[in-house]
């Protein structure tokens, strides 16, 4: 019956797929069956893959693109470059030398010798049968058709591939330093992703990706001493064992038999990883919820307590995340030792072992809460980074709060803190910088992990938390198995609240804005008691403020954003609230009057915390 079920969604992807509220939206598909064959001893691979790519856009297509992720691990190669031109290089990626007196780092990639690079090599690469002109350039194979591919028409790619696995120095790699032998990621010729605004063939320098939905059909053999895991559902897993197999299925691979092929059917998906090893041990969690969990990882004794015990916590956090976003759509999910640091890849993640437990179950999280923000919403997260690591750190904040004995007030204070070191360093660029070319890895990584987290805790300080919540549950269900774009995000929370966001987007994402208000005064007592507020930073918001008397009693005054067109609701009931006139943009000072019935102890800016002010000092006056 489950083969049945993957098998009609597997042919019906495509149709599935294009689920998007947005007049005209169009998404490109692929359907990719490839067999690889792994030679354990040298590295080295061989593959064939037929690909049937449907073209559904309104465009005439003339040429194609594929990346050749492999070929970045070469001496000389763009990413080899920018490790050599960037100020502040990944860690892992280079080595520490003492050159006299100075410390230089020099790239790892640039000492790779020829057996240890990472390649792809294509041959005979044809369309419906005609051999095509191509040209490889870093990472990217340039493919002249022979026939245009017309709209809403589709079109078979057959080519044969060689690669060689490099040692490992950024996600994908061989013999990583907790010793996984094969992390197979960003491994075959992939095609670039086509749409609304072109060709999306960007050459591969360890940052982020964008890919084309579709379905994957893998046949991978290797020696019968390895064991796999990764994206899509294991079809043969009667004949495999390895905790593979049916209860009560016993599996007996025969003395001459050297080698087991594995096949994998991943449905309508946009990309596909494996890791493998001799010494994994493979262990199942079929959760109440409909998914059964994967952990793969290291038979090392200093490791196991840490990795049986982050199984029921990796349940509990993706029922969590099913609550809070919407219900994770397939029926498997693995965790697997391998890489560098985390990644996250479809229906798995690859993600180191060792080290302390906080420290694995945290990766997990966010490596997983990417199935939401950009396995399902697929975001171009090379375009709008933000959308992708901002977004999976508010879900991994939120998740890890819930399943805390004690819970912070604010579980996302250390994005603000990380936004505001980055404010007042003077290197912010702003979030339409393509993550490939910020200044420094440093500002990419505050501008995409917190102030992209921010964007959401900030909305919820913009429309209530019930709304906020409506708001991520409506857009998963709006745009999953598509690429949402910015306005989706901000339109789906301005159907939700009513409230108009379009300034929001704008200013938080496309400048280097900041918020900055603060009290100005406080004068007179009584019914006279007189409060100017002043916007000092450019980005207007509406205003929370709190008011503390010294009898201890409190009330709180709300101030609207005119732009929005709307005003919030009470977010504390048992505190009266009392709505000013809306603060336009253009007046730089605010005046009120409240009636003190008892004499003002200390009046707050935003008591939640959730406005990204950069100045917290001027947010609060304290009676001398």
């Amino acid at each position: 019956m489950k083969k049945i079920l993957l098998l009609t969604l597997f042919s019906f992807g495509s149709v599935f797929a294009q689920n998007n509220p947005n007049p005209g939206y169009w998404q490109q598909h692929v359907d990719y069956k490839m067999d690889v064959s792994m030679d354990v001893k040298t590295y080295q691979y061989k593959g064939k893959q037929t690909l049937v790519y449907t073209n559904n856009s309104p465009d005439t297509l003339h040429r194609v693109y594929y990346h050749l992720f492999n070929n970045a691990f070469q001496p000389n190669s763009c990413m080899d470059a920018r490790l050599k031109s960037i100020k502040d290089p990944d860690g892992r990626m280079v080595t520490k030398v003492k050159v006299g007196d100075k410390e230089v780092k020099e790239s790892r990639i640039a000492a790779l010798k020829p057996n240890e690079i990472g390649f792809l090599k294509i041959s005979n690469l044809k369309q419906d049968g005609i051999e095509l002109k191509n040209k490889v350039v870093s990472t990217i194979l340039e493919v002249d058709l022979a026939k245009p591919l017309l709209p809403h028409t589709s079109t078979t790619f057959s080519l044969d591939f060689d690669g060689q696995v490099p040692v490992q120095i950024r996600r994908s790699g061989r013999n990583n330093k907790e010793g996984v032998e094969l992390s197979m990621s960003q491994w075959y010729p992939k095609m670039a992703e086509y749409d609304y605004e072109g060709w999306q063939a960007d050459p591969y320098i360890a940052r982020e990706f964008h890919g084309v939905w579709g379905n994957f059909d893998v046949n991978i053999t290797i020696d019968k001493n390895y064991i796999l895991g990764g994206s899509g559902y294991l079809q043969n897993g009667n004949q495999i064992g390895y905790n593979y197999q049916d209860a009560g299925v016993t599996v007996t691979l025969p003395k001459k038999q050297k080698t087991l092929t594995w096949h994998f059917i991943a449905p309508n998906v946009h990309d596909f990883t494996w890791a493998a090893d001799k010494n994994y041990i493979h262990d199942k969690l079929v959760t109440n919820f409909g998914t059964t969990l994967h952990f793969l990882y290291k038979n090392n004794p200093k490791i196991i307590e840490n990795w049986k015990n982050l199984q029921p916590k990796t349940a509990q956090l993706m029922e969590i995340y099913n609550k809070t976003v919407g219900k994770y759509p397939y029926e498997q999910y693995s965790v697997i030792q391998g890489g560098d640091g985390g990644m996250e890849y479809a229906m798995c993640t690859l993600i180191l072992g060792e080290g302390t437990f906080d420290g694995l179950l945290g990766v997990t999280a966010h490596e997983m809460a990417h199935s939401w923000f950009q396995h399902v919403l697929a975001s171009n997260e090379s375009k709008n980074s933000w959308m992708d690591e901002g977004f999976t750190t508010w879900l991994e904040n939120y998740g890890m709060n819930e399943i805390s004995d004690k819970k912070e007030e604010n579980p996302h204070a250390g994005s603000y803190a990380g936004y505001a070191s980055l404010v007042k360093s003077g290197k912010e660029q702003p979030q339409t910088t393509h993550s490939d070319r910020y200044d420094e890895n440093r500002s990419y990584s505050i501008d995409a992990y917190s102030k992209g987290n921010i964007f959401l805790s900030q909305l919820e300080y913009l429309i209530g938390k019930e709304n906020f919540m409506k708001t991520l549950k409506r857009y998963f269900a709006d745009y999953k198995f598509t690429h949402p774009t910015p306005n989706d995000i901000k339109h789906t929370a301005e159907k939700v609240s009513g409230a108009n966001l379009d300034w929001y987007l704008n200013d938080w994402t496309k400048t280097t804005n900041t918020i900055d208000y603060g009290i100005k005064s406080v004068e007179g007592a009584g019914e006279n008691t007189k409060i100017t507020l002043e916007r000092i930073g450019r980005i207007p918001m509406p205003l929370d403020i709190l008011v503390t008397y010294e009898d201890g009693s409190q009330e709180s005054f709300y101030i609207p954003q005119t732009l929005m067109r709307w005003t919030k609701e009470n977010q504390n009931p048992a505190i009266k609230r009392t709505v000013l006139e809306g603060w336009d943009w253009a007046y730089p000072t605010f005046e009120f009057k409240i009636n003190a019935k008892s004499p003002v102890k200390n009046i707050t800016i935003d008591p939640s915390g959730l406005m990204a002010d950069v100045n917290k000092e001027n947010n609060i006056f304290i009676k001398k």
